[in-house]
Parts: C-alpha cells; sequence; structure tokens
C-alpha cells in the first residue's frame, strides 16, 4: 500500500480550516514532554517519520482518494487547497519543522519540535499533521526507557568492572520484536534501544538502521539455542543436544538454554561436569540463560556452581569474573528487576559483568511492570501561536480542572541560558523566521525536504552533549 501523507491525520482535523479564525496566515505548534518519571526524556525518532511519510511529495491521485474516503466517511474535505499544494507547490508540504538534536537528553517541559506553517494559503497544515508527528512519543519513549536502564547497569559496572565501556554496550539486549504490535513498533523502537546499546535480536531494527540512520549494522548478536532446539532432541538427551550445539559453533561465543526441564541439574551437571573439559577448550565464551522461575535464586546458584567448576578471576576493583562462562538473563527483565539482579550478584562479590540481560515486552511494547506509552512522559503537541492579518496572537489552553495541562504560549525556542540550564523561551518579539541566536534547535525539515540529517553514530555521540541526569540514589 503506497503512502498517502492527506490520510494521516484523526478524522476531525479534516473539518479544524473552516473553524480557524478568519485571515489566518501563519501557525506555531510544538511537542513536549509534560512530566514523567524520570524528569527527563532521550529525544529520538523524528528523522524515521520525516523520510518514510512527509518527504512524500503529495499528488492528484492522493487527493483523490482522500476525497472519496472523506465524503464516504462523512467529513467535509476542502478539496482545493490540497490541490493547491499539489499543483502549484509541486506537492511538496509547506512546513518548517525545528528540533533538537537526536540523542539529546532533554528535561520535560521543554519543547522538543516546533513545526511551523510555511505557506499563508494553507496555514492550518501544522495542525493536520499532529497525529503523524506526535508518534515520535514511541522511540522517545523506548529510547528514555532503555537509556534509564543503561544508567543502572553502568552504575553496578563502574563499582565492579574494569572495562565499563567495553561492557556496557552489550549488557541490555532486545528480545523484542516477537511481542510488538507491528513491524513498525519493532523496527523504530528497536532502534531507538539501539541509540544506547549494541545487543539486540530484532532483525527489523537493523532493516530501518539502513534506511533510515545511515548506518549498515546498528546491532550486533551471537547464536543461541532456544527450548525447541533443546527440546526436540527428547528429555533424555538433554547433553546431546546441548553437546552438539556447543560443537556446532565453535567459532562463536555462544548462547545456551539450561531450564527445558531440571535448570539445576542442567548447570550443575551438564555444563559444569559433562561438558566442562569441552567448555574450557572453546576460544569464545559460553553463555548460559535461566529463563523460568526466580531470577536471583537461578542467578546465584549459576554462579556458585559456575566459579566452582570453571573458576574465577579477581579484577583491579576486587569482584570475581568467571572464566570461560557468563549468564544472560531473558526472563522478567525491566527496571526495577535489573537494579535487584545486579545489586544481589555484586553483593555476593561477583563483578556486574558476568551477566547481560534480555528484555522483550517491557522494552518495546510496556507491560505490567513498564509504562510504554504516550502518557508515560505525557506527550503532547499543541498549538502556540498565530497569526492573523499582521498580529501575532498567543495560543494556549488553561483548564481550570487540571493545571498539569497549561500549555505554552508564542512561538517558542529551545536554548542553554547564563545558568548553564536548558530552558524553553518565547520569541515571537523576534518575528516571523527567525529564532534565537543560542538556539539549541535545527532546521530539520521545510517545504517537503529533509535539511539536517542524522546517523546513528551521530546520535549516540549526542548523548551527554546538553544534560547528563543522576541516576538516583537507592538504599542498599
Amino acid at each position: 500500500m503506497n503512502i498517502n501523507p492527506i490520510l494521516t491525520c484523526d478524522s476531525y482535523k479534516i473539518s479544524h480550516p473552516k473553524q480557524y479564525p478568519d485571515n489566518m496566515m501563519y501557525m506555531h505548534s510544538y511537542i513536549e514532554s509534560r512530566g514523567g518519571e524520570y524528569g527527563y526524556t532521550k529525544f529520538f525518532g523524528l528523522q524515521y517519520y520525516l523520510k518514510k511519510y512527509l518527504t512524500v511529495r503529495l499528488t492528484k491521485e492522493m487527493v483523490d482518494e482522500a476525497s472519496e474516503i472523506f465524503k464516504l466517511h462523512g467529513i467535509p474535505f476542502i478539496r482545493e487547497d490540497f490541490d493547491y499544494i499539489v499543483e502549484k507547490l509541486d506537492g511538496k508540504i509547506p512546513l518548517r519543522i525545528r528540533a533538537v538534536e537526536e540523542g539529546a537528553i532533554i528535561p520535560n517541559h521543554n519543547v522538543l519540535i516546533t513545526v511551523e506553517s510555511t505557506d499563508k494559503n494553507v496555514p492550518y497544515i501544522v495542525s493536520w499533521f499532529e497525529t503523524l508527528l506526535l508518534k515520535t512519543w514511541y522511540p522517545i519513549t523506548v529510547a528514555t526507557y532503555s537509556y534509564k536502564i543503561k544508567q543502572i547497569i553502568k552504575y553496578f559496572l563502574e563499582k565492579t568492572c574494569d572495562n565499563v565501556d567495553e561492557e556496557i554496550l552489550f549488557k541490555l539486549h532486545d528480545f523484542g520484536y516477537r511481542g510488538t504490535s507491528s513491524e513498525e513498533s519493532a523496527g523504530i523502537g528497536g532502534l531507538a534501544h539501539l541509540t544506547n546499546f549494541l545487543g539486540t535480536d530484532n532483525i527489523k531494527a537493523l532493516v530501518y538502521g539502513r534506511h533510515y540512520y545511515n548506518i549498515d549494522c546498528a546491532g550486533f548478536s551471537i547464536p543461541a539455542a532456544e527450548h525447541s532446539t533443546i527440546t526436540s532432541w527428547g528429555r533424555e538427551n538433554e547433553k546431546k543436544a546441548i553437546e552438539h550445539i556447543i560443537d556446532s559453533f565453535k567459532d562463536n561465543q555462544l548462547a545456551v538454554v539450561c531450564d527445558s526441564y531440571n535448570f539445576f541439574n542442567a548447570v550443575e551437571h551438564i555444563i559444569c561436569e559433562d561438558l566442562k573439559d569441552k567448555i574450557i577448550k572453546r576460544d569464545n565464551l559460553l553463555v548460559i540463560r535461566p529463563d523460568s522461575g526466580d531470577a536471583i535464586t537461578n542467578i546465584l546458584f549459576a554462579l556458585e556452581k559456575l566459579e566452582n567448576a570453571f573458576g574465577v578471576t579477581i579484577n583491579k576493583k576486587g569482584y570475581k569474573v568467571l572464566n570461560h562462562v557468563r549468564i544472560i538473563q531473558g526472563d522478567s527483565v525491566y527496571e526495577n528487576t535489573v537494579w535487584d539482579i545486579l545489586k544481589s550478584i555484586t553483593d555476593m562479590g561477583y563483578s556486574a559483568e558476568n551477566i547481560s540481560l534480555g528484555s522483550g515486552g517491557a522494552l518495546l511494547q510496556g507491560n505490567k511492570n513498564s509504562s510504554i506509552n504516550r502518557d508515560t512522559h505525557r506527550f503532547a503537541m499543541k498549538c502556540s501561536s498565530v497569526k492573523i492579518k499582521d498580529s501575532f496572537v498567543d495560543v494556549y489552553k488553561d483548564p481550570i480542572t487540571d493545571k498539569g495541562k497549561i500549555s505554552k504560549k508564542g512561538r517558542l525556542d529551545l536554548i542553554i541560558d547564563e545558568n548553564e540550564k536548558i530552558r524553553t523561551i518565547n520569541i515571537t518579539n523576534l518575528g516571523e523566521n527567525n529564532y534565537h541566536k543560542d538556539s539549541i534547535m535545527n532546521i530539520v525539515f521545510e517545504n517537503g525536504e529533509l535539511l539536517k540529517e542524522y546517523s546513528l553514530e551521530e546520535i549516540r555521540e549526542n548523548e551527554c552533549k546538553y544534560y547528563k541526569p543522576h541516576l538516583e540514589k537507592r538504599p542498599f
């Protein structure tokens, strides 16, 4: 199905052109997080929506299709305005979009994106595309959640590991592809995670990285067993199954699931006794994967048995690092359990580098233990300024029933002030097409063209460019 940008709006938007004031010549809207648990968000994903949807030029056929659908839908459509865009503007959508740099961490209650009209004949086009542009809440929310977990892992690595920078990048692995609502969610959500880490089993994220963020391969993985590759051998042949998998991938780091039947037996006897010599002779690490049951109980059991069988090295910080083997926990991994798991193992004297974590639904879709939705960080896009004839008018809402929904006024910009704080300011006094000299926003899209493009590598480097939140203190 071909993309028709005209159809990326809510039904009620179609009737709005007739509802705005007469002689409206210009509109300005903004997107912000109106608050959230962390106090900040990591900005990512706008480039995807711009490249896929808004750089598409409108055609007569698109207008025909929209006209037919809207008529059947029962909503009046001002066709001549979109015919004007097709015929007079060469199909280019007349918007200017400015945004903070992708990858930047920005405190809540600040503008992340501003959207302005560039043609006085169709200024309402800003609001028309609210429905599409506000979907940036999703990759931003995933990137922020992944980033927060990264800070927790980094906290424990800095305490217990000698090579933090090398270890951190593969400590949270994306297991969420199958748990997402769509291929699109898997792609842009999985790529949002890869702004923080390099580990993923989400192939769609790699595809999106290549198509939309100029990177040949955004993430990496290793050969790994699943339960069927063990259980298809039969219960009595679990050892043979694991041995066969180990023999089949001699040149690779390899992960083997150990809870198909009796996790404790598989670790203590199959891994630590029957296959011990074979594992020691490998050139690459064997990764043991607990799954079912209580994560901390299983991990601590595995650490003890693996230490007894394979030995440990004491690193410079005085923590134990397993020889020849590692662990990956891929079940019930979310923000709180990440903290609990790492605290438990470091309390027992083991370095956090002994374990990696795999997260599925909690990472990309949200579940009872995590929140991945528009209200997680209370995202909204609001009109804040219009121009009637030659005069700017502040546009805002101020509901007495919910002061948390008071919106901002005027044309807006984002700066770092004299106190080195990120701050949203009103720039209506500067007039149309002018911006603050110290703005940290860039024009990324104008009149159908992408003007600034980021690679994923650049986005990763932007993580600490403007603002670095501190991990809140938790009691030990």
